[in-house]
């Protein structure tokens, strides 16, 4: 693969960039995935009465109380917004050469090294995902034309985020819901690896409107899943949020209040984790700018 120049990036910055994208947009590695965090998919913090429950069961120690069917607000919620999910209007005659561009903000923290897990700065990301996923896609961050091709997807991998896979998707929620269990891969619970494979799809993709309502549908049914009143994107756009708490942390999609569209994610530590992180820090954190189908890798909207 001929890569573009890296100009200034330190040593492996590039390469790391590439693999934690690669990893969400492909996620075929499970050993790759974090252990008792979660970098890639950010989500919601802010206190909500409702929530305290779900943080109390969540945190219990494997093999302790399960986590509460979802709240009913949440179900209520997660209604509004498949229903809205299904009114989406996506491009017409969408080509196979054709490529997803997505524009972000994103943060996350850094680990390794023996160090104390940092949180990155905000920064800008952009990226272009291939139709069917058999072209060369393209990833740019921190707004310095500092850029990595991405790799085609490899095929028969069911959570590929190309556009063509993602129309083979299940459109009954209870088929959604069983998709998601089976697939969501991961060091957590089933149930937060299901919630996890949610965000990952909602950030990182364009989703066909029927598969994106059974999606929302089927997180309705996914327990622990709460409702936080007021949260924040990576924007600092506000919205409210659906959640669910793991590993000491809360993690949640942000939705417009009144028009339901997806805003970003945002991750909040209810405890001190080992790696360094406080209790109360927002450590993750993500918005989505733009999501447009465009003809080759590198044109924007």
């Amino acid at each position: 693969m001929n890569q573009l120049p890296e100009q200034d990036l330190p040593p492996g910055r590039h390469q790391l960039l590439k693999e934690r994208l690669m990893t969400e947009i492909r996620h075929e590695d499970p050993a790759r995935a974090r252990s008792g965090n979660k970098w890639l998919r950010p989500a919601i913090a802010a206190a909500a009465v409702a929530t305290a429950a779900a943080v109390t069961f969540v945190l219990l120690p494997s093999g302790g109380t399960a986590a509460p069917a979802a709240s009913q607000s949440a179900v209520e919620l997660l209604g509004d917004i498949a229903l809205a999910a299904e009114h989406q209007r996506v491009p017409d005659g969408i080509r196979d050469d054709q490529f997803v561009y997505i524009e972000s903000k994103f943060g996350y923290p850094t680990r390794g090294g023996g160090k104390p897990a940092t949180v990155d700065p905000v920064h800008q990301r952009e990226v272009w995902l291939s139709v069917d996923g058999t072209r060369w896609g393209l990833l740019q961050e921190d707004q310095n034309d500092k850029q990595l091709e991405l790799d085609p997807v490899t095929p028969g991998n069911p959570t590929n985020i190309n556009y063509r896979n993602l129309q083979t998707l299940p459109t009954d929620p209870d088929a959604m819901l069983d998709w998601l269990h089976e697939n969501g891969k991961g060091p957590r619970s089933e149930d937060q690896n299901a919630f996890d494979l949610v965000g990952r799809l909602v950030s990182d993709s364009l989703l066909p409107p029927d598969v994106a309502a059974a999606l929302f549908r089927a997180t309705a049914k996914i327990p622990g899943v709460v409702v936080v009143p007021d949260a924040v994107d990576a924007a600092g756009r506000h919205g409210v949020a659906v959640a669910r708490v793991d590993s000491g942390q809360r993690e949640g999609l942000i939705f417009d209040e009144e028009t339901y569209e997806y805003l970003g994610e945002q991750t909040v530590t209810l405890v001190d984790l080992d790696d360094g992180l406080k209790k109360g820090q927002t450590v993750e954190t993500s918005a989505v700018l733009k999501r447009e189908i465009v003809d080759k890798a590198g044109q924007r909207p």
